[in-house]
């Protein structure tokens, strides 16, 4: 199964997104680790992108969607994928259909935009791997390190409340119209993120079953 999770900054889709992919067996294809791992690797795609990165500027659509297809293309993705932090516009949903990459579904988590603020204050990530936790929800087994690589956790700049309501605002008017574009196509399942992490997971998984 293709699956793209949609929902604003801090409504969790990359806790849900961790669950599902343990769960159903395929992988998470995060845009942002595959950039840097196309960097890495000094690929095609990849030496595109460092030309954009180097002058500071964004990387365009189409350089990404490559690195996907690249990306898509592995062996790991034989049996479905799930697309972590992309397409963020309907020109980038576009672009993808237009690729031939099939999507089956769309599961939209829902959050009040308080929830998401008070929620994301409280976050803290590993620097090294990217797990997530929480100061009050998702706690790590030690206070400060990721469980996952022993690394110490960090508050993104990204996550302070200041900061949260412009992140609302660029998801509202650029991201969110995707859920009319993904709904027209039949793929859009709307799930409600409020609820402890499991609660949120059987909602996912029945909307991913139905």
């Amino acid at each position: 199964m293709n699956i793209i999770f949609l929902g604003a900054p801090g409504a969790g889709k990359g806790t849900q997104a961790e669950k599902v992919a343990d769960a159903y067996a395929i992988p998470t294809v995060s845009t942002g680790n595959m950039i840097r791992e196309a960097l890495k690797n000094g690929t095609e795609m990849g030496l595109k992108a460092k030309a954009f990165i180097e002058s500071g500027a964004l990387v365009p659509d189409d350089v990404v969607i490559g690195i996907i297809k690249e990306r898509l293309a592995k062996d790991d993705c034989a049996k479905g994928f799930i697309l972590d932090g992309f397409p963020r516009t309907i020109p980038q949903a576009e672009a993808l259909d237009a690729m031939g990459i099939v999507i089956d579904k769309v599961v939209d988590i829902e959050v009040p935009d308080e929830a998401i603020t008070e929620r994301m204050s409280g976050r803290r990530v590993c620097p090294d791997c990217g797990s997530s936790f929480h100061i009050v929800t998702k706690q790590p087994k030690v206070e400060g390190i990721c469980d996952r690589c022993g690394a110490e956790l960090v508050q993104r700049k990204d996550d302070k409340p200041e900061t949260v309501a412009d992140r609302l605002k660029v998801y509202h008017d650029q991201t969110e119209p995707l859920k009319g574009y993904y709904e027209a196509a039949g793929k859009l399942s709307e799930v409600d993120g409020i609820g402890t992490v499991e609660e949120i997971f059987d909602r996912v998984k029945a909307a991913l079953e139905a």
